[in-house]
Protein backbone atom coordinates (compact mmCIF):
# COMPACT_ATOMS: atom_id res chain seq x y z
CA UNK A 1 0.00 0.00 0.00
CA UNK A 2 1.63 2.85 -1.18
CA UNK A 3 2.83 4.53 -4.58
CA UNK A 4 5.90 6.75 -4.00
CA UNK A 5 8.54 4.75 -2.43
CA UNK A 6 8.99 5.52 1.30
CA UNK A 7 6.86 7.28 3.40
CA UNK A 8 6.72 10.49 4.43
CA UNK A 9 7.41 9.72 7.91
CA UNK A 10 10.58 11.07 8.75
CA UNK A 11 11.33 12.49 11.98
CA UNK A 12 11.40 16.27 10.29
CA UNK A 13 7.52 15.64 8.95
CA UNK A 14 6.46 13.56 12.35
CA UNK A 15 3.14 12.17 10.24
CA UNK A 16 2.86 8.80 8.12
CA UNK A 17 1.40 9.46 4.81
CA UNK A 18 1.93 8.13 1.36
CA UNK A 19 0.65 11.55 -0.61
CA UNK A 20 3.26 14.12 -1.74
CA UNK A 21 0.99 16.44 -1.26
CA UNK A 22 0.31 15.87 2.38
CA UNK A 23 4.16 15.53 2.60
CA UNK A 24 4.47 18.86 0.91
CA UNK A 25 2.18 20.57 3.47
CA UNK A 26 3.75 18.76 6.36
CA UNK A 27 7.35 20.62 5.36
CA UNK A 28 5.43 23.84 5.56
CA UNK A 29 4.40 23.25 9.18
CA UNK A 30 7.66 22.15 10.24
CA UNK A 31 9.53 24.68 8.46
CA UNK A 32 10.93 27.89 9.85
CA UNK A 33 10.89 29.50 6.13
CA UNK A 34 7.49 28.26 4.21
CA UNK A 35 8.45 30.68 1.14
CA UNK A 36 9.90 28.29 -0.67
CA UNK A 37 11.27 24.71 -0.30
CA UNK A 38 14.58 24.36 -2.54
CA UNK A 39 14.13 21.39 -4.74
CA UNK A 40 10.37 21.05 -4.77
CA UNK A 41 7.84 22.67 -7.36
CA UNK A 42 4.22 22.44 -6.49
CA UNK A 43 0.71 23.88 -7.91
CA UNK A 44 -3.00 23.81 -7.52
CA UNK A 45 -5.50 24.13 -10.38
CA UNK A 46 -8.22 21.96 -11.73
CA UNK A 47 -9.79 19.23 -13.98
CA UNK A 48 -13.58 18.84 -14.73
CA UNK A 49 -14.00 21.05 -11.74
CA UNK A 50 -11.86 18.73 -9.23
CA UNK A 51 -9.09 20.28 -7.36
CA UNK A 52 -5.78 19.38 -8.60
CA UNK A 53 -2.58 19.43 -6.78
CA UNK A 54 1.21 18.83 -8.29
CA UNK A 55 4.17 18.35 -6.59
CA UNK A 56 7.65 18.09 -8.84
CA UNK A 57 10.56 16.36 -6.94
CA UNK A 58 13.32 18.13 -8.53
CA UNK A 59 16.16 17.15 -7.07
CA UNK A 60 17.60 15.01 -4.02
CA UNK A 61 17.45 17.71 -1.94
CA UNK A 62 13.95 17.91 -2.21
CA UNK A 63 13.60 14.35 -2.08
CA UNK A 64 15.31 13.89 1.15
CA UNK A 65 12.81 16.79 2.43
CA UNK A 66 9.60 15.26 1.52
CA UNK A 67 10.70 11.35 2.12
CA UNK A 68 9.67 10.95 -1.66
CA UNK A 69 11.87 9.62 -4.56
CA UNK A 70 12.03 12.62 -7.41
CA UNK A 71 9.50 12.67 -10.34
CA UNK A 72 6.09 14.29 -10.26
CA UNK A 73 3.00 13.59 -8.37
CA UNK A 74 -0.32 14.67 -9.19
CA UNK A 75 -3.24 14.24 -6.65
CA UNK A 76 -6.75 14.10 -7.24
CA UNK A 77 -9.94 15.83 -4.83
CA UNK A 78 -13.29 14.10 -5.81
CA UNK A 79 -15.08 15.62 -2.86
CA UNK A 80 -18.47 15.62 -5.51
CA UNK A 81 -17.86 11.84 -5.78
CA UNK A 82 -18.79 10.92 -2.20
CA UNK A 83 -21.92 13.31 -2.33
CA UNK A 84 -23.07 11.84 -5.59
CA UNK A 85 -23.22 14.61 -7.51
CA UNK A 86 -24.47 15.30 -11.28
CA UNK A 87 -22.58 13.50 -13.23
CA UNK A 88 -19.46 13.14 -10.69
CA UNK A 89 -18.57 9.66 -11.84
CA UNK A 90 -18.04 10.81 -15.30
CA UNK A 91 -16.13 13.87 -14.15
CA UNK A 92 -13.92 11.77 -11.99
CA UNK A 93 -13.09 9.27 -14.55
CA UNK A 94 -12.62 11.87 -17.49
CA UNK A 95 -10.22 13.51 -15.02
CA UNK A 96 -8.42 10.65 -14.26
CA UNK A 97 -8.09 10.10 -17.49
CA UNK A 98 -6.71 13.57 -18.68
CA UNK A 99 -4.04 13.40 -15.70
CA UNK A 100 -2.81 10.01 -16.73
CA UNK A 101 -3.30 10.22 -20.03
CA UNK A 102 -0.20 13.44 -19.63
CA UNK A 103 1.88 10.94 -17.89
CA UNK A 104 2.18 8.57 -20.71
CA UNK A 105 4.11 8.20 -23.47
CA UNK A 106 2.54 5.22 -25.54
CA UNK A 107 2.64 5.14 -29.36
CA UNK A 108 -0.45 4.16 -30.60
CA UNK A 109 -0.84 -0.09 -30.75
CA UNK A 110 1.74 -0.07 -27.43
CA UNK A 111 0.95 -2.83 -24.78
CA UNK A 112 -0.13 -1.41 -21.86
CA UNK A 113 -0.35 -3.71 -18.73
CA UNK A 114 -2.23 -2.90 -15.55
CA UNK A 115 -1.27 -4.36 -11.96
CA UNK A 116 -4.18 -4.52 -9.34
CA UNK A 117 -1.97 -4.56 -6.23
CA UNK A 118 -3.44 -6.08 -2.78
CA UNK A 119 -5.66 -8.44 -1.08
CA UNK A 120 -8.89 -9.00 -2.40
CA UNK A 121 -9.75 -10.53 0.87
CA UNK A 122 -8.92 -7.33 3.04
CA UNK A 123 -11.35 -4.67 2.07
CA UNK A 124 -8.89 -1.39 2.25
CA UNK A 125 -6.57 -3.46 0.83
CA UNK A 126 -8.51 -4.25 -1.95
CA UNK A 127 -8.60 -1.32 -4.56
CA UNK A 128 -6.14 -3.09 -6.64
CA UNK A 129 -7.78 -6.13 -7.53
CA UNK A 130 -11.19 -3.83 -8.04
CA UNK A 131 -9.39 -1.73 -10.83
CA UNK A 132 -8.45 -5.01 -12.37
CA UNK A 133 -11.89 -6.20 -12.50
CA UNK A 134 -12.97 -2.64 -14.34
CA UNK A 135 -9.92 -3.29 -17.08
CA UNK A 136 -11.12 -3.31 -20.39
CA UNK A 137 -9.08 -6.12 -21.30
CA UNK A 138 -8.28 -6.22 -25.67
CA UNK A 139 -4.82 -7.65 -25.89
CA UNK A 140 -6.16 -11.24 -26.99
CA UNK A 141 -9.14 -9.16 -28.83
CA UNK A 142 -6.81 -7.29 -30.77
CA UNK A 143 -4.22 -10.13 -31.79
CA UNK A 144 -7.50 -12.22 -32.65
CA UNK A 145 -10.02 -10.22 -34.16
CA UNK A 146 -8.31 -6.95 -35.73
CA UNK A 147 -11.31 -6.31 -37.31
CA UNK A 148 -13.49 -6.12 -34.83
CA UNK A 149 -10.92 -4.46 -32.18
CA UNK A 150 -8.01 -3.49 -34.75
CA UNK A 151 -9.04 0.44 -33.69
CA UNK A 152 -8.17 -0.32 -29.95
CA UNK A 153 -5.24 -0.21 -27.72
CA UNK A 154 -4.09 -3.79 -26.52
CA UNK A 155 -4.52 -3.72 -22.78
CA UNK A 156 -3.73 -6.95 -20.08
CA UNK A 157 -4.68 -6.92 -16.72
CA UNK A 158 -3.36 -8.45 -13.63
CA UNK A 159 -4.42 -9.24 -9.73
CA UNK A 160 -1.08 -10.10 -8.69
CA UNK A 161 -1.91 -11.27 -5.21
CA UNK A 162 0.26 -11.00 -1.86
CA UNK A 163 2.33 -13.71 -1.08
CA UNK A 164 0.29 -14.57 2.01
CA UNK A 165 -2.21 -16.19 -0.24
CA UNK A 166 -0.06 -16.82 -3.21
CA UNK A 167 3.37 -17.87 -1.90
CA UNK A 168 4.44 -15.81 -4.70
CA UNK A 169 6.04 -11.94 -4.10
CA UNK A 170 3.54 -9.60 -6.08
CA UNK A 171 6.84 -8.05 -7.72
CA UNK A 172 8.11 -11.59 -9.00
CA UNK A 173 4.65 -12.27 -10.93
CA UNK A 174 4.38 -9.08 -12.31
CA UNK A 175 8.51 -8.66 -13.36
CA UNK A 176 7.39 -12.46 -15.20
CA UNK A 177 4.62 -11.27 -16.71
CA UNK A 178 6.18 -8.25 -17.94
CA UNK A 179 9.26 -10.39 -19.58
CA UNK A 180 6.42 -12.81 -20.89
CA UNK A 181 4.24 -10.19 -22.60
CA UNK A 182 6.50 -7.30 -22.97
CA UNK A 183 4.19 -4.19 -22.32
CA UNK A 184 5.50 -0.65 -23.17
CA UNK A 185 4.72 0.30 -19.43
CA UNK A 186 2.87 -0.68 -16.50
CA UNK A 187 0.23 0.84 -14.63
CA UNK A 188 0.07 -0.40 -10.64
CA UNK A 189 -2.77 0.54 -8.62
CA UNK A 190 -2.64 -0.08 -4.77
CA UNK A 191 -3.75 1.13 -1.67
CA UNK A 192 -2.17 3.94 0.14
CA UNK A 193 -1.92 5.19 3.88
CA UNK A 194 -3.02 8.94 4.16
CA UNK A 195 -2.70 11.70 7.24
CA UNK A 196 -6.30 12.60 7.01
CA UNK A 197 -9.85 10.72 7.24
CA UNK A 198 -11.30 13.53 5.15
CA UNK A 199 -9.13 12.26 1.96
CA UNK A 200 -9.84 8.38 2.38
CA UNK A 201 -11.19 7.35 -0.86
CA UNK A 202 -11.78 10.34 -2.05
CA UNK A 203 -8.36 11.26 -3.38
CA UNK A 204 -6.83 9.55 -6.25
CA UNK A 205 -2.25 10.34 -6.13
CA UNK A 206 -0.66 9.62 -9.94
CA UNK A 207 2.95 9.03 -9.76
CA UNK A 208 5.60 8.77 -12.31
CA UNK A 209 8.23 7.19 -10.01
CA UNK A 210 6.64 3.52 -9.52
CA UNK A 211 5.49 1.45 -6.45
CA UNK A 212 6.47 -0.35 -3.58
CA UNK A 213 3.99 -2.86 -2.85
CA UNK A 214 2.87 -3.11 0.69
CA UNK A 215 4.85 -0.27 2.10
CA UNK A 216 1.45 1.72 3.27
CA UNK A 217 1.18 -0.32 6.28
CA UNK A 218 4.79 -1.25 6.65
CA UNK A 219 5.20 -4.39 4.51
CA UNK A 220 7.74 -3.62 2.31
CA UNK A 221 8.44 -5.46 -0.59
CA UNK A 222 10.61 -5.22 -3.54
CA UNK A 223 9.29 -1.81 -5.82
CA UNK A 224 7.81 -1.93 -9.06
CA UNK A 225 9.58 0.60 -11.44
CA UNK A 226 11.85 1.60 -14.52
CA UNK A 227 14.85 0.00 -12.72
CA UNK A 228 13.18 -3.18 -11.44
CA UNK A 229 11.15 -3.49 -15.11
CA UNK A 230 12.85 -1.94 -17.71
CA UNK A 231 9.53 -0.11 -18.52
CA UNK A 232 7.66 2.98 -17.28
CA UNK A 233 5.94 2.33 -14.69
CA UNK A 234 3.20 5.16 -13.40
CA UNK A 235 1.40 4.58 -9.71
CA UNK A 236 -2.36 5.34 -9.22
CA UNK A 237 -2.90 4.86 -5.25
CA UNK A 238 -6.25 5.75 -3.27
CA UNK A 239 -5.75 6.49 0.55
CA UNK A 240 -7.57 3.64 2.59
CA UNK A 241 -6.96 3.75 6.17
CA UNK A 242 -4.75 6.71 8.31
CA UNK A 243 -1.84 5.72 10.43
CA UNK A 244 -3.46 5.29 14.24
CA UNK A 245 -0.77 7.60 15.89
CA UNK A 246 -1.00 10.13 12.78
CA UNK A 247 -4.30 10.80 13.38
CA UNK A 248 -4.35 10.98 17.30
CA UNK A 249 -1.39 13.33 16.78
CA UNK A 250 -3.37 15.16 14.28
CA UNK A 251 -5.97 15.74 17.11
CA UNK A 252 -4.34 16.45 19.87
CA UNK A 253 -2.49 19.42 17.78
CA UNK A 254 -5.72 20.76 17.45
CA UNK A 255 -6.86 20.60 21.18
CA UNK A 256 -3.81 22.59 21.56
CA UNK A 257 -0.99 19.60 22.26
CA UNK A 258 0.89 19.96 19.20
CA UNK A 259 4.40 19.08 20.13
CA UNK A 260 3.76 15.73 21.41
CA UNK A 261 5.74 12.89 18.97
CA UNK A 262 3.29 10.71 17.13
CA UNK A 263 5.94 8.33 17.94
CA UNK A 264 5.12 8.38 21.58
CA UNK A 265 1.53 7.18 20.80
CA UNK A 266 2.70 4.08 19.47
CA UNK A 267 2.93 1.89 22.30
CA UNK A 268 0.78 -1.12 22.24
CA UNK A 269 -0.82 0.12 19.21
CA UNK A 270 2.23 0.30 16.95
CA UNK A 271 0.88 -0.66 13.39
CA UNK A 272 -2.77 0.15 14.11
CA UNK A 273 -4.82 1.15 11.04
CA UNK A 274 -7.80 3.23 11.16
CA UNK A 275 -10.66 3.14 8.39
CA UNK A 276 -13.95 4.31 7.75
CA UNK A 277 -17.07 2.08 8.96
CA UNK A 278 -17.93 2.13 5.18
CA UNK A 279 -14.67 1.28 3.84
CA UNK A 280 -16.51 -1.30 1.40
CA UNK A 281 -18.63 0.92 -0.41
CA UNK A 282 -15.46 3.67 -1.16
CA UNK A 283 -13.50 1.36 -1.99
CA UNK A 284 -15.89 -0.02 -4.51
CA UNK A 285 -16.71 3.12 -5.78
CA UNK A 286 -13.04 4.05 -6.13
CA UNK A 287 -12.04 0.85 -8.05
CA UNK A 288 -14.81 1.99 -10.60
CA UNK A 289 -13.27 5.17 -11.01
CA UNK A 290 -10.03 4.28 -11.09
CA UNK A 291 -10.79 0.97 -13.97
CA UNK A 292 -12.92 3.68 -15.64
CA UNK A 293 -10.37 6.53 -15.80
CA UNK A 294 -7.68 4.35 -17.18
CA UNK A 295 -9.78 2.61 -19.52
CA UNK A 296 -10.40 6.32 -21.25
CA UNK A 297 -6.83 7.15 -20.59
CA UNK A 298 -5.58 4.08 -22.82
CA UNK A 299 -8.77 3.81 -25.44
CA UNK A 300 -9.33 7.71 -25.90
CA UNK A 301 -12.13 7.36 -28.76
CA UNK A 302 -14.27 5.63 -26.02
CA UNK A 303 -16.98 6.93 -23.86
CA UNK A 304 -18.52 6.08 -20.16
CA UNK A 305 -21.07 4.60 -22.02
CA UNK A 306 -18.94 2.57 -24.04
CA UNK A 307 -17.16 1.12 -20.97
CA UNK A 308 -20.44 -0.40 -19.64
CA UNK A 309 -21.37 -1.80 -22.83
CA UNK A 310 -18.12 -3.67 -23.03
CA UNK A 311 -18.08 -4.94 -19.72
CA UNK A 312 -21.50 -6.07 -18.95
Amino acid sequence: MQASGEGADTDMLKRRTDLAMEAHALWKESAADTSRLEGVSARDEKQEGFPVNRVEILNKKGAQALGKPVGHYVTLTLDGLARREEDAFGRAARALAAELSAMLTLKPGDLALVVGLGNRAITPDAVGPGVADHTMVTRHLVERMPEQFGAFRPVAALAAGVLGTTGVESGEVVRAVVEKIRPACVLAVDALASRSLSRVCSTIQLADTGIVPGSGVGNHRAALNQETLGIPVVALGVPTVVDAATLAADVLAEAGKGDLDPAALHGSGESLMVTPRDIDQRVADMAKVLGYGINLALQPHITVADIDMFLS
